[in-house]
């Protein structure tokens, strides 16, 4: 199993950057692909960003394209989104999760393993 657990949240100014970790125990990841999702209320889940197990390549959703980056550090076992410019749209819970390929996906069914979320509140 794989024990994800995000954190980095939090309440921001439109305009402002935040970065998002994810820590993953259980197993080690370097394997297998990484990716970010985020819930608003009263919406689906949606993709936000996936990364693959080498971190040689990234998706990222068009509506984060070229203010959000994925990123991974295999030695540390962590997964990052590097937010800017961020939106009062981008407001949501932000899931980290992990699938059993080293290749990326965008759909949240092929993802098997979650966090608990972590909220992101952008203000304007």
């Amino acid at each position: 199993q794989v024990q994800l657990v995000e954190s980095g949240g939090g309440l921001v100014q439109a305009g402002d950057s935040l970065r998002l970790s994810c820590a993953a125990s259980g197993r080690t990841v370097s394997s297998i692909a990484m990716g970010w999702f985020r819930q608003a209320p009263g919406k689906e889940r949606e993709f936000v960003a996936a990364i693959s197990g080498s971190g040689n390549f990234k998706s990222h959703a068009d509506s984060v394209k070229g203010r959000f980056t994925i990123s991974r550090d295999n030695a540390k076992n962590t997964v990052y989104l590097q937010m800017s410019d961020l939106k009062p749209e981008d407001t949501a819970v932000y899931y980290c999760a992990s699938r059993e390929s080293r290749i990326t996906a965008r759909s949240s069914s092929e993802y098997t393993y979650w966090g608990q979320g972590t909220q992101v509140s952008v203000s304007s």
